[in-house]
């Protein structure tokens, strides 16, 4: 078997052991959904399209980017660090040497598992007796290192710190072993925690769902070709149309003539992630046959009910409130205005070494339209807290151009519990609303007044039950097992 060509771009690559991303301490950081998934496979080249469809999905991971093609005899890789433009440079309006093969898999990545290396970088490949396998997945394993141990006692060998390695190791060890439908029912049944992914076999391509579909994952399709991607944005950008999800539990393959379905696997019980209708996805996606537009719409609409407030003006925190506040202005009939003005092309400010420098950083990074708050109460709309810092500098810069009352309005119910299942927020004690009430925040934030919304008013924007999303952050019950916490269908009360 021949080797696998493998082309890396090592700019921009982090220390080894950085274990979070990169933080503004100015002006705080959103959590972070650690990947996006894109599969290709149809009658042409696959790189070009696999690269317009990461493009189309940057906002889902930066750290790193990467595409694997087979093209009939073997399996070629380029993957970097940096952004997918970065990774996948243009000259002249083309990407010098394209990777050739009409099946393929894309790969960004934030991580949430693993070292930020490019060793780490999706798409992963390893060749066995069946040939190359390569796979890109979004998500996090959540029994990665008890799955690492065992197969390591059985003679696989890993080269990383990723549960996607781990992933790929299992899966290629029981389809090499039991052949490709009961190989896949015997992995997805060790496999616990969150994915989606796509997964090349030679030229073949399937799409996988974890039981409890955490992480959304679509498919499409563009001419004759079929697309797998984590959101349908992909397929409006292309100029195609959405055929439908994969469904929690299954794994199908795409062939050049449709989609079959393999395996189909049951779990305890629907979970999709909230987060991705309250921040992760793009706007214009339609996640789980909901809209997200509408749901943050929905959202801002719901704030106005449960905290109406006397105003002049409803204002989103850019670029995560808009959707938010403008429902939010609809319902309560307060103009909706502007008045926060994002810089995005502003460095970090993270390391600068004085409180001036600082606060000239965060004037950089956000200024205001003073005739839009100047004189005026202002809503304050954002899609969430996480650690608080944004917030409490958008009201200090509010007051001080003008406004004489800030009322915060937030999209989501307080965050307190970890996210196991692919959100960069891991511990207790970096989330604002731990340990205060709405009482301390609002003083901590310098706020006249905040609200949040509830559970039931999320549940109701979204379209769905609690049964059927995954709320761990805000409940700290879990739809998965997790050592230590509270599993929702847990029966005993050990362990709580």
């Amino acid at each position: 078997m021949a080797s696998i060509p493998i082309t890396s771009d090592k700019r921009g690559a982090l220390p080894v052991g950085s274990q979070t991303q990169e933080s503004d301490h100015i002006i705080g950081q959103k959590p972070d959904e650690h990947c996006a998934v894109v599969g290709f496979r149809g009658n042409e080249n696959a790189f070009y399209s696999v690269l317009l469809s990461l493009r189309s999905l940057q906002h889902r991971g930066q750290e790193s980017a990467g595409i694997a093609t087979f093209d009939g005899s073997v399996m070629n890789l380029k993957k970097g660090m940096g952004l997918v433009s970065d990774v996948f440079p243009e000259r002249d309006g083309m990407v010098p040497n394209p990777l050739v093969g009409n099946v393929g898999i894309g790969h960004t990545r934030y991580s949430t598992q693993g070292t930020k290396t490019l060793e780490n970088a999706g798409p992963f490949v390893v060749s066995n007796t069946m040939g190359y396998m390569a796979l890109s997945h979004n998500g996090e394993i959540t029994n990665a290192e008890s799955l690492k141990e065992e197969l390591k006692r059985k003679g696989s060998v890993f080269q990383t710190s990723s549960d996607t390695e781990v992933m790929l190791i299992q899966l290629s060890r029981d389809i090499s072993e039991k052949g490709i439908k009961n190989g896949f029912r015997s992995a997805v049944s060790k496999l616990k925690g969150s994915y989606a992914a796509a997964l090349m076999i030679n030229d073949r391509l399937f799409a996988m769902r974890d039981p409890m579909g955490n992480r959304p994952l679509v498919v499409g399709k563009v001419n004759d070709n079929y697309i797998v991607a984590s959101e349908s944005c992909v397929f409006d950008i292309m100029g195609g149309e959405l055929i439908r999800n994969i469904a929690p539990g299954e794994v199908a393959e795409i062939k050049q003539d449709g989609i079959e379905t393999i395996v189909v696997s049951k779990g305890d019980g629907i979970a999709h992630c909230m987060f991705e209708y309250v921040y992760f996805a793009r706007p214009d996606s339609i996640i789980d046959d909901v809209e997200v537009f509408s749901v943050r719409t929905r959202i801002g609409e719901q704030l106005s009910r449960e905290y109406p407030v006397e105003a002049d003006v409803v204002i989103p925190v850019p670029d995560s409130g808009r959707a938010q506040a403008l429902g939010y202005s609809r319902a309560s009939g307060i103009e909706y205005s502007e008045g926060l003005i994002k810089n995005r092309y502003s460095a970090r400010t993270f390391i600068m070494p004085t409180q001036k420098s600082r606060t000239s950083a965060v004037k950089l990074k956000l200024n205001t339209i003073k005739s839009a708050i100047e004189g005026k109460r202002v809503v304050l709309v954002d899609d969430s807290i996480i650690r608080g810092n944004t917030l409490k500098h958008v009201v200090a810069l509010l007051r001080k151009n003008g406004a004489t009352e800030v009322h915060l309005r937030i999209g989501c119910p307080p965050v307190v519990a970890p996210c196991y299942f692919g959100v960069d927020m891991k511990t207790r004690d970096q989330f604002f609303a731990v340990g205060r009430s709405v009482e301390e925040m609002r003083k901590e934030l310098g706020a006249d007044s905040l609200g949040y919304l509830s559970i039931s008013s999320l549940t109701k924007s979204i379209g769905m039950g609690e049964n059927s999303l995954c709320l761990g952050c805000l409940t700290g019950i879990y739809p998965v097992s997790i050592p230590g916490e509270k599993y929702l269908y847990q029966t005993e009360l050990e362990g709580y």
